[in-house]
């Protein structure tokens, strides 16, 4: 990990509340994967190209992650996170602790809207024409998640309900209820990605797709972008690494539409092995929670920064591009 990241991480973990440090660092079950999707990265390598003589760009291929609750690390919350963005797109959660027009409001770079399909369609389409009113670029929705996760950590501490004064602001108001609550559903199917896609005009992404299979239907029912993630390791314990599954999804999409990365990213070498393994950007999660919770919007400025500063000192290493052909088994050279 950087260690930049890494002394954040610590700061955080020491000025968080326990029970708000492990509702963010957590995951599902053993948390197995948890830890696969950071050693996956530690498993690679690159064999650079030398002699190249391409210029590098300062293009930053990254996007902050859907992560829920920001006010429980710092005060500010996502209009901190938003604030920092510096043209970085910014996917916020429905579960955002500010509501999306407010977060839209105070972003310096691109925001779109992450989406829980909820049973009630009328309701799913309530969100959906607040995230269009409030400027949205896209849409994400959140494929991978039919019932909640379980974790330990949460149900060990009893967190179950945010602290008096938080709730998730973008539940107001919605189908003659004051608050509703997050509903997951096993019936959601394909049928429902479609009326989304029919009611809006905003380009519709899948994120939690890990068989390639999926991302082969996904492609048949028009979506923009495709999201391998295995939700940071918080839904199911026995799935791969979001790394380990990247290259197959890759190859069934064949460059339709961008793939991203989401999951483990600890750092710019991280970044650039997503993006030799045929991703069009990486997902950066946990890491922005650690900077929010440190520093607020300096804290997350923080985290992206060192990103970019590493991932373009990697890329120019590398002989400006990054190729599948670059990626090897540590310990093992060849091409």
């Amino acid at each position: 990990m950087n260690p930049v990241l890494a002394e954040l991480r610590d700061k955080a973990r020491a000025v968080l509340d326990p029970v708000h440090y492990d509702f963010f660092a957590g995951g599902v079950g053993d948390e197995v994967v948890l830890a696969e999707n950071e050693a996956a990265f530690g498993r690679l390598a690159l064999l650079p190209r030398v002699l190249r003589g391409n210029e590098i760009s300062d293009d930053f291929p990254v996007m902050i992650s859907p992560t829920a609750f920001h006010r429980l690390a710092h005060p500010d919350g996502e209009l901190a996170t938003a604030r920092a963005l510096s043209g970085t797109t910014l996917v916020s959660s429905m579960a955002s602790t500010v509501p999306i027009a407010d977060v839209v409001a105070a972003a310096t770079g691109p925001v779109w809207f992450q989406l829980y399909v909820q049973p009630d369609m009328d309701v799913t389409e309530v969100l959906v024409r607040r995230a269009e009113r409030a400027g949205c670029a896209a849409l994400v929705v959140t494929v991978d998640s039919p019932v909640f996760g379980r974790h330990r950590r949460d149900i060990a501490h009893g967190f179950h309900d945010l602290p008096a004064g938080l709730t998730a602001e973008n539940m107001r108001d919605l189908a003659g209820e004051a608050l509703r609550n997050i509903e997951m559903s096993t019936a959601i199917s394909w049928k429902h990605v479609d009326r989304i896609r029919e009611m809006t005009a905003l380009p519709l992404w899948v994120k939690g797709v890990l068989h390639p299979k999926d991302a082969v239907i996904a492609l048949e029912h028009g979506v923009a972008g495709i999201v391998v993630s295995n939700h940071g390791g918080r839904q199911l314990d026995l799935v791969p690494a979001a790394l380990d599954a990247l290259p197959a999804v890759v190859d069934a999409v064949a460059g339709r539409v961008p793939v991203v990365l989401d999951g483990g990213v600890r750092g710019g070498g991280d970044i650039a092995l997503a993006l030799a393994l045929g991703a069009s950007a990486a997902g950066i999660g946990r890491p922005v929670l650690w900077g929010l919770a440190a520093d607020g919007e300096q804290g997350v400025r923080r985290v992206l920064d060192v990103l970019r500063d590493e991932f373009l000192h990697v890329l120019a290493l590398c002989g400006g591009e990054l190729t599948r052909d670059m990626v090897v088994v540590r310990g093992v050279t060849g091409c």
